[in-house]
């Protein structure tokens, strides 16, 4: 018994390294094409900002940031292999009933990321950066560096691809019975402190940024609701 448990443990283990094997690779391969293709990646990025120009201040600056843009495409192309290879690990270990339940929200996720890139970029951070860009005048011309501008377009970006997935969140825990309609509806008023405070913690620090996610956010819960509302009339109905 020993020895088949050691068996399927170092199976599993194998299995995992193949996995992360295979994510390491298609991260890196990613990351060298956007490499090659950074100019073109860095116009993509400085569209929002119109005739924004950027600057370094130290020898490798530039370098080092076109690495780490190159890498941040990288893993942004490589979101469905890893979530495929991160699936393909965990659905062995359950049931068909589980599985149906699963591979949608996997689905939703890679989804709901996306969403949330193309609604920050094309939609809430040209609002941003024009409204910082507003500041500019004679006596104060904006030099914005290429790494600081990276590191804001970046975590911009980001946060709200994780917000996005507020609506899943909320309806995997109504299906598993952990909250209802009922009981997030009476504390809408809590959920709005706690989006104020989700927005400041994920968006850049500065008052304007996190003014733009808590809309958006609190419009994400309500699709929350929406959808937990929607599951339970399907049970009763049932």
């Amino acid at each position: 018994m020993d020895e088949i448990t050691k068996m399927s443990l170092i199976e599993h283990l194998e299995e995992l390294r193949y996995r992360l094997f295979v994510i390491v690779v298609f991260v890196f391969g990613f990351s060298l094409i956007c490499f090659i293709f950074v100019d073109f990646l860095r116009g993509i990025i400085l569209l929002p900002a119109f005739d924004l120009s950027l600057v370094y201040l130290s020898p490798p600056e530039a370098f080092l940031a076109n690495l780490r843009l190159s890498f941040t495409a990288g893993l942004f192309f490589s979101l469905p292999i890893i979530l495929y290879q991160i699936l393909a690990f965990i659905l062995p270990g359950f049931y068909k009933e589980e599985i149906r339940v699963l591979i949608p929200s996997f689905l939703a996720i890679g989804f709901l990321f996306y969403l949330g890139l193309v609604f920050s970029y094309f939609v809430v951070f040209p609002l941003a950066i024009n409204f910082f860009l507003g500041f500019a005048g004679e006596e104060l011309i904006p030099m914005f560096t290429f790494q600081n501008y990276l590191g804001f377009f970046s975590r911009f970006h980001f946060a709200f691809s994780i917000v996005f997935q507020l609506p899943l969140v909320l309806l995997i825990l109504g299906i598993l019975g952990a909250v209802s309609y009922e009981s997030l509806a009476r504390i809408r008023k809590y959920a709005v402190l706690i989006i104020i405070i989700v927005s400041a913690v994920l968006t850049p620090p500065d008052f304007f940024s996190q003014l733009l996610m808590v809309g958006p956010l609190y419009l994400l819960f309500e699709i929350g609701l929406i959808l937990i509302r929607f599951i339970e009339k399907r049970r009763k109905q049932v």
